[in-house]
């Protein structure tokens, strides 16, 4: 597990707890935390503590044949966490937008992408949060750029052992851009209060990108078919001392990582509108703005939609 913060550590937790073979790669003062202390996974249930391996580098690992590389770093660490990794192995993106798989397939022949629904939280050091109960969530499974093998299917029951939902899907790609869309507001929600306003603003972002993926011809789930896929799987309970404070987006402010991955999600849809000639200034503002508040290590909530909405006027 390449990256092992809310959906990483969270995921490898679960995954050696079910008895599957989990080494974790991390970095900086939550790999000392879990070499010195283990992992603690928090979850509405209550809590527990997983002695799982923790190295620093992908060098560290000792690779054997039949191994597959999760990575779960966020989109913007991917290419040079990408040159760290061995040749020939599969790599498997549980990473939320849809250019982490394209990356890969430069490097790799085989590739896998993670319809990622996983509500999950890591602000501390050697404590990762599932906020769902019972399942913690869904991981459906595909090749890229499409079509199932006998892999996908072996890590997709992996998933299913490990407590969550999860099918192998040859049109996982089509699912990736669903959760695209419902991702391209938490730029938006890190950086303003909640309020029917700021609800307005990402309605009209996730528009603007619908009206952008119809131009570019890629197939994506209506809202009816997403909410009928996802039912009642998803249960967000808050955790005592610790509710579900926000998006990843969000959490990235909130520990002040300097970084986020608004490049990726709705810069995604930046680049499709410029390739196909549909003006985008929702998602190139809430891009931009979300950039910027990284780089300046803003908290969150700290934008009115006041000041957001100003800030639209000045894209071109």
């Amino acid at each position: 597990m390449y990256g092992a913060g809310a959906i990483g550590g969270s995921l490898g937790a679960l995954l050696s707890a079910a008895g599957e073979d989990v080494v974790l790669i991390a970095r900086g003062e939550h790999l000392q935390a879990m070499r010195a202390k283990g992992l603690v996974l928090r979850r509405p249930e209550g809590e527990s503590r997983h002695r799982v391996d923790a190295v620093g580098t992908p060098g560290a690992v000792d690779w054997r044949d039949g191994d597959v590389v999760l990575l779960a770093m966020k989109a913007q660490d991917t290419e040079a966490a990408l040159r760290l990794l061995p040749d020939g192995l599969p790599v498997v993106s549980v990473q939320n937008g849809v250019a982490n798989e394209p990356m890969m397939l430069r490097h790799f022949a085989d590739v896998y992408g993670v319809c990622v629904m996983f509500p999950t939280s890591h602000l501390e050091p050697g404590v990762v949060v599932v906020h769902s109960t019972p399942t913690p969530g869904i991981l459906d499974i595909g090749r890229y750029p499409s079509g199932v093998d006998g892999r996908a299917e072996a890590i997709a029951r992996a998933f299913r052992k490990a407590g969550f939902r999860s099918e192998p899907r040859p049109d996982i790609m089509r699912w990736k851009y669903t959760k695209l869309l419902m991702n391209l507001g938490n730029a938006v929600e890190a950086l303003c209060p909640p309020s029917p306003e700021r609800q307005e603003i990402v309605e009209r972002v996730r528009e603007e990108a619908r009206e952008v993926l119809w131009k570019a011809k890629i197939d994506f789930a209506g809202e009816e078919e997403n909410r009928a896929h996802r039912g009642d799987t998803i249960s967000v309970r808050d955790i005592a001392g610790q509710p579900r404070t926000g998006s990843s987006s969000w959490q990235s402010l909130a520990r002040g990582t300097g970084s986020i991955e608004a490049d990726y999600l709705n810069g995604e849809i930046v680049l499709l509108g410029r390739l196909h000639g549909v003006p985008t200034k929702w998602n190139e503002n809430a891009r931009t703005l979300a950039a910027k508040a990284a780089r300046e290590k803003a908290a969150p909530g700290s934008l009115t939609t006041g000041e957001w909405l100003s800030s639209l006027d000045l894209v071109s």
